[in-house]
Parts: structure tokens; C-alpha cells; sequence
């Protein structure tokens, strides 16, 4: 039970990465807030898992590209727990439209939620971490960072590129007391993922050394391995999980 009395906080925790995330924590002891913003049936049905392990839990509703919103979440969060010890920064939105027809409404839309999101839960409780001298930042990226997919996802690579330079920006600036590091996954059997068609979806697979595209808990796996004492002496660090995508 690496988690044990241990509180997290996952955003977009009702679906894909986030859900199996949020279950494992629950099966190696944690209370998690499950942060949703639309699918509140797919939240709930988590929060109804982890209860049933024995574990609590809570889902919260909340737009983590408005600060008031995060502001609030964060309030309810430790009026339930009393504390945060992990934060796994997870929500993410992708809008796939050709390049010629990206708007900048897409580039705020995408950016406010990926990127300014991913800082706001941090500038609200990454300072609740250092004043108990212990926390866990796990951010998610994507190995769009490093790969280029071509302009039609273009802000969302933006993005997922500005979360890697912030992993490590922040890891600066909250040492000694809080790790803060980022996992990259590639291509994930995700809701994300689900009007892509199948045939594309082999393409992409076989450029992966796997040979395929990786399931949600192998994700979650290094999360918790991030968040846990076992990786102690990291921070500042980009895990690229990706199957070998090339």
C-alpha cells in the first residue's frame, strides 16, 4: 500500500488515463478527488469504485482553464481530505480540424485547458504542499512534444510541448519539498481516440517497436511509480511512454 492515507487529486479523472489512474491509486491505499468537467456520470462511476475498495472519494466538478473554478475545487478537496499530497495534472482536449481551417478560438480553447490548466492547479496547490513539505506533481504530456504530427493538431502539440518546459520549470521552483515530473505517452486506447478510424489506427500502431498502441493502466503504472517514494530522488524528469514511436 504505497499510497496509504495519501490524498490525490486527478484532473480529467473520469475517463482513459485518468480513471485507471485513479483506480490504481485507490488500490494501493489512496483517497482520490476525481476532477471532471462534463462526463459526471463516467466520474461518479469511479468515485463508486473506489468506495467499494474501501477507499474514499469524491468527483468535483470543475473547468480547470477557469481559475475560480480550480480555486473552488481545491477548497472542496481539502475540506474532504483535509490535505493534498498528489496532484496528477491529466485533463487534456484535442480538436482535429484540417490546418486550414485551425482557428485562434482553437488555439485558446486547446491551450487554456491543456496548458493554463495544468498551471492553475498548480499555482492553487502545489503552495498547500509546501507548507506540509511533501508533494507529488505528475503532469501529462504527450509524445507530440517531441514527434511532429503534421498541423492539424498543431495547439495541442503546442501544448503538451509548453507542459514539458513547465514540468521542469516547476521542479525548480517547488524543491526541495514537492517532485514534479511528466509522463509522454504515445498513442493510447483512449475515448480520445475513438472516431479515428481503425485502419489509421494500425498505421500508427506499427510505427511503435511494439507494435501497438499502449492500454490506459500501463500509463497509469508509471504515474504512481512517479508519485511514489520509489522514485524518491527524480524530479524534473519527462518519461516518454510511447511503445518506441518513430
Amino acid at each position: 500500500m504505497r499510497f496509504k492515507d495519501k490524498a490525490v487529486v486527478i484532473t480529467g479523472g473520469s475517463r482513459g488515463i485518468g480513471r485507471a489512474t485513479a483506480l490504481d491509486f485507490a488500490k494501493e491505499g489512496a483517497d482520490v478527488a476525481i476532477i471532471y468537467n462534463q462526463a459526471v456520470h463516467e466520474a461518479e462511476k469511479v468515485v463508486d469504485a473506489i468506495k467499494k475498495m474501501g477507499q474514499d472519494a469524491v468527483a468535483i466538478k470543475c473547468d480547470v482553464s477557469n481559475e475560480k473554478d480550480v480555486e473552488a475545487m481545491v477548497n472542496e478537496t481539502v475540506n474532504k481530505f483535509g490535505h493534498v499530497d498528489i496532484l496528477v495534472n491529466n485533463a487534456g482536449i484535442v480538436i482535429d480540424v484540417p490546418f486550414k481551417d485551425r482557428t485562434v478560438e482553437h488555439w485558446k480553447k486547446t491551450l487554456n485547458v491543456n496548458l493554463i490548466g495544468t498551471f492553475l492547479c498548480i499555482k492553487y496547490l502545489a503552495p498547500l504542499m509546501v507548507k506540509q513539505k511533501y508533494g507529488k506533481i505528475v503532469n501529462i504530456s504527450s509524445n507530440n512534444a517531441f514527434v511532429g504530427f503534421g498541423c492539424d493538431s498543431v495547439d495541442y502539440d503546442a501544448s503538451k510541448a509548453g507542459i514539458v518546459i513547465m514540468t521542469k520549470d516547476m521542479a525548480g521552483e517547488f524543491g526541495p519539498y514537492i517532485n514534479v515530473n511528466c509522463v509522454a505517452p504515445g498513442w493510447v486506447d483512449t475515448e480520445m481516440n475513438k472516431d479515428l478510424s481503425k485502419e489509421y489506427m494500425k498505421k500508427e500502431a506499427k510505427r511503435a517497436y511494439l507494435q501497438r498502441i499502449a492500454k490506459p493502466e500501463e500509463i497509469a503504472k508509471i504515474v504512481l511509480f512517479l508519485a511514489s517514494e520509489d522514485a524518491s530522488f527524480i524530479t524534473g524528469e519527462i518519461v516518454i511512454a510511447d511503445g518506441g514511436y518513430r
